[in-house]
């Protein structure tokens, strides 16, 4: 007994002579001690926590070369593979987790839109739910800070400049031809429904390297990669139909929307200013088909069709009989993206998108007849070597085939256009500093066939978390663009425009609550001008006869400020932006620098929903005020030398619940029916007097109602359009 007693003491004493103790002290950057961190030998169950000296000790029995893993929530986890006797009375500093929600955002001029992004100003839902949007996307980024009301276009003026050079993207390919096209006075739509996207991010300046041929803005759509569940969405509205359903499976999944709009029986109840020969009438739809691989590898086929038709005779003051304005316009839009992983942190995107616009105009008793293909093919490249430092590169190519025929009346036909091949390459970086500090440094180069022209493009923004909430950027960027189809078409004797963007940005976000306020000096040079040798006052078109240059130059400088709250005010939502633009040009056939007639300096726009839980309803008003804009008064000396009065417009929707998968809406535009003018028309004679008479450009009509009847059958009875009110 006494051996045995023996025996088991002995192996107790060698037991303890051969555990080794593991012990340390760990603190955050600023040598402040770290209470509760974990820490263990990867692979054993040996370990312990901090206390609140930020100390450790524990003992082991493991041997040889171990690996000592330390790990706090907010910190990068720390390791360290040695020889366990080695691993004792450590000194660990633990470094900010970059990736961590506190983080700095790198975000100067960028607004997201969709539920995942750290800094979101805008849901999904707001789109549709929106009362001056009237289910445009586009719409509901006209409320956002940095773009201008021009009501009679529809399109996005950002921070000085024209629609066309803000470029639109789905999944990473480019879109050439967004927008529907239309007449004087009548707004237009974007062509896509937004419940296919999960998310838009809306550049109004400084934007990333991987993005060319756009002077102001860029605008990036991305599409849902896997929807939730399947359904079936149906839309009765007072000017048109629509219908779109959802298949699942496995490992891929089908959308499909359609929607028939035809203005026909609503102008038979709200007459408008216009003489409609033809009503206006579409037809479009949109599918997409997503298929996930075993290796999680993402492929998706997004394509939409659109037909449009219509023909319109409006009051012209140069015209007895009115100006007649017919248009048939058939787009087609095609676009596949693939992503995947492979080695060590390495990702591949791949994206190629097609576009066919075909359009038909009678103008008057002329004929024009376009056809645009066009083709971009994208891939990129991204590493992450370590949290703290981040590699992105790629290359793409713009295939641009344009051709145009002219024929006048009792005239032979004029053919002409152009062929514009442009390739792209780029590379950009992401630092993070600290969890404080970060900067994105990148540099574009594209070169163009057609114009015979290789251009730089350096990029670079950087970020500072002043505080818990708050974060200054500063941003600077060389954005590039060619000329437009309607310069191109008649002389490929350019070269590229050109813009700087400067920008400063300061941002505070807490819960339910986003404040941004930015400022930003843009610099154009190589502007297009031309001379048309036109003395009609309202003629600002080039021509065969024109003559064109590059010596045109701007600048747009302001200040763009946006405030969201959400909550504080029980079920109420609402947001504030406002914008002040100092902005001149001297280009296309202007004699002299001056604002665009497109430019407002102050825009205005405030956002308000509110949900009324006993009536089942949300009501949302959307007011929007732009100060007034130029116009040339040929009465008067000077260029662009009046201006219009104020715009205003408040607008009124109503949501009603029927049930949990049917409502109701309704919605008016200017539910004051403020008579707003946006310019006007002045005869190209002047009378007895030597005065020029004038037309005000008003709009096709100062209110526009709608109705809509919205019904979701999914499988778990719960689903609609509305479901995150």
């Amino acid at each position: 007994m006494k051996r045995i007693l023996f025996l088991l003491i002995t192996l107790c004493q060698f037991s303890l002579i051969a555990q080794t103790t593991v012990s340390g002290k760990v603190t955050d950057s600023k040598n402040n001690p770290i209470l509760g961190a974990n820490v263990y030998l990867d692979g054993t169950y040996d370990g312990t926590s901090t206390n609140e000296k930020g100390e450790f000790s524990f003992k082991t029995e493991e041997t040889g070369t171990q690996t000592l893993v330390i790990s706090f929530i907010s910190f990068e986890t720390y390791t360290k593979t040695a020889d366990v006797k080695t691993l004792n009375k450590l000194k660990v500093k633990l470094r900010d987790d970059v990736n961590s929600l506190e983080a700095v955002v790198i975000n100067a001029g960028t607004f997201e839109a969709g539920d995942k992004g750290k800094v979101t100003v805008l849901k999904p839902l707001d789109i549709v739910t929106t009362a001056s949007a009237l289910g445009d996307f586009v719409g509901a980024l006209q409320t956002l800070p940095g773009t201008s009301a021009v009501a009679e276009d529809g399109r996005l003026f950002v921070r000085g400049g024209e629609a066309e050079e803000t470029q639109i993207f789905i999944d990473g390919a480019r879109v050439f031809t967004p927008f529907t096209p239309t007449t004087n006075n009548i707004p237009t739509r974007g062509r896509y429904s937004p419940f296919l996207f999960k998310g838009i991010t809306f550049s109004t300046g400084g934007y990333s390297a991987e993005y060319g041929q756009a002077l102001s803005s860029i605008l990036a759509l991305k599409t849902i990669d896997e929807p939730d569940q399947e359904k079936t969405d149906i839309s009765l509205m007072t000017v048109g139909l629509g219908v779109g359903n959802t298949q699942k499976w496995n490992k891929s999944s089908f959308s499909i929307n359609t929607s028939y709009i035809n203005l026909a029986p609503y102008n038979a109840i709200f007459k408008d200013r216009n003489t409609w020969k033809k009503p206006y009438q579409s037809l479009s739809g949109e599918m997409v088909f997503r298929q996930k691989f075993k290796d999680d590898s993402l492929l998706k086929l997004y394509s939409a069709y659109s037909y449009s038709d219509f023909d319109v005779v409006q009051d012209d003051i140069n015209f007895d009989n009115g100006l007649r304005f017919g248009l048939q316009n058939r787009n087609l839009y095609f676009n596949a993206s693939y992503k995947n992983k492979f080695g060590n942190n390495w990702k591949y995107e791949t994206a190629l998108s097609y576009t066919n616009d075909n359009t038909n105009v009678k103008f008057m008793e002329d004929k024009i007849n376009s056809n645009d293909n066009s083709y971009h093919f994208k891939a990129k490249l991204r590493k992450r070597f370590s949290s703290r430092f981040r590699l992105n590169f790629g290359a793409e190519y713009f295939i641009t085939n344009f051709d145009e025929s002219y024929t006048p009346k009792n005239s032979n036909k004029f053919d002409y256009g152009f062929d514009n091949n442009i390739f792209a390459s780029f590379v950009e970086t992401d630092i993070f500093f600290s969890k404080n500090l970060a900067a994105k440094i990148g540099v574009r180069a594209e070169n163009s066939e057609l114009l015979n022209e290789f251009t730089i493009s350096p990029r670079t923004s950087i970020s500072y978390k002043s505080g818990k909430n708050s974060q200054f950027s500063l941003a600077y960027g060389q954005f590039y663009q060619n000329p437009n189809n309607e310069y191109l078409k008649f002389t490929q004797n350019l070269k590229a425009q050109n813009t700087s963007h400067l920008i400063a940005n300061y941002q505070s976000v807490k819960q339910g609550q986003i404040f941004r306020i930015e400022a930003y000096y843009k610099n154009y040079n190589s502007l297009v001008k031309f001379d048309n040798n036109s003395t009609n006052f309202n003629d600002n078109q080039p021509n065969f006869n024109s003559t064109f240059n590059n010596n045109g130059s701007g600048f747009a400088k302001g200040i763009d400020i946006f405030w969201r709250q959400n909550g504080k005010i029980k079920n109420t939502d609402y947001w504030i932006s406002y914008s002040y633009l100092d902005t001149e040009r001297d280009y296309r056939n202007y004699p002299n620098a001056a604002r665009p007639n497109f430019a407002s300096k102050h825009n205005l726009s405030v956002v308000a929903k509110h949900f009324i839980t006993d009536w089942k309803s949300q009501v949302g008003l959307s007011y929007q005020f732009a100060s007034g804009r130029n116009y040339t008064n040929p009465n008067e000396s000077g260029f662009l030398n009046n201006q219009t009065k104020n715009f205003n417009n408040l607008s009124f929707n109503w949501t009603y619940l029927i049930d949990q998968q049917k409502f109701l809406y309704f919605s008016v535009n200017n539910v004051l029916g403020t008579k707003n003018v946006f310019g006007y028309n002045y005869k190209n004679t002047p009378d007895i007097n030597g005065n020029f008479e004038r037309q005000a450009r008003i709009p096709n009509a100062d209110s526009f109602f709608f109705v809509g009847f919205f019904w979701t059958i999914s499988d778990d009875n719960k689903s609609n359009q509305l479901d995150n009110l």
